[in-house]
């Protein structure tokens, strides 16, 4: 099991050595098969990345045999790693497609800008924590992902270098759909990102941008991490 205060490095060293490549890819097809695709995630390309990316190498090695159980694990940092159906489910709405460019706000360790970048042309993840920031970039440099750009920074203000977005994802909770991702989303553009304090119930929320005007639909109860901004950080 995977817990917040990691074993002693001999005993991780031989949790590790126990899970071989092969079981690892066979968790993978059976998270699909036995996970995703009966709660309604049928999008091909999805199904496909979340085969084929490995998301024991973006969790700790404490955590890697829980890798593809469908929860939350932690990354460090007050951070999480999102259960493998939210991500599959959020990456589903967005549809990504081979010229899109996407802007994702909260890298965390990388998982969710790799199954993104198995589909869209760029993807571009901003992460406020600079450590989290700085191995998520190493990572997927070590994983072939060249279509990736990380960017260490206060996801609040976007990334208008690179705007406009045809697709924009938040993977933690503003109070507020931060007004600066509208404004850098293109016409025909979606948002997904889940809304609401940590007092009160989070909802997800799929924001289309359709001739100028905002289309909300309200999707199903979450929780995820809150928001941080740079002037929450120590």
């Amino acid at each position: 099991m995977c817990i917040k205060t990691y074993l002693p490095a001999l005993i991780v060293l031989a949790t590790y050595q126990q899970a071989l490549p092969q079981d690892f890819g066979q968790r993978r097809a059976e998270m699909v098969s036995l996970q995703l695709e009966p709660r309604g995630i049928n999008h091909a390309p999805t199904l496909e990345a979340m085969r084929k990316v490995e998301r024991h190498r973006f969790v700790p090695p404490a955590c890697q045999q829980d890798a593809y159980r469908d929860m939350p694990l932690p990354i460090g940092y007050g951070q999480t790693i999102s259960q493998p159906f939210m991500v599959a489910m959020m990456t589903q709405l967005l549809q990504p497609a081979p010229d899109d460019r996407i802007l994702e706000i909260g890298t965390g360790s990388g998982y969710q800008a790799a199954i993104l970048a198995e589909m869209a042309g760029e993807v571009y993840t901003m992460e406020i924590v600079p450590q989290l920031g700085a191995k998520a970039k190493q990572l997927l440099s070590e994983l072939g992902y060249k279509n990736v750009t990380v960017i260490v920074g206060d996801g609040y203000n976007g990334w208008a270098e690179k705007a406009p977005y045809d697709a924009i994802i938040v993977t933690a909770a503003p109070e507020e759909v931060p007004p600066p991702l509208i404004a850098q989303l293109k016409e025909g553009g979606k948002i997904i990102v889940p809304v609401g304090a940590q007092t009160e119930e989070q909802t997800l929320v799929l924001i289309e941008k359709r001739n100028g005007e905002l289309v909300k639909t309200a999707l199903i109860p979450v929780r995820f991490v809150p928001f941080t901004r740079s002037k929450d950080m120590p």
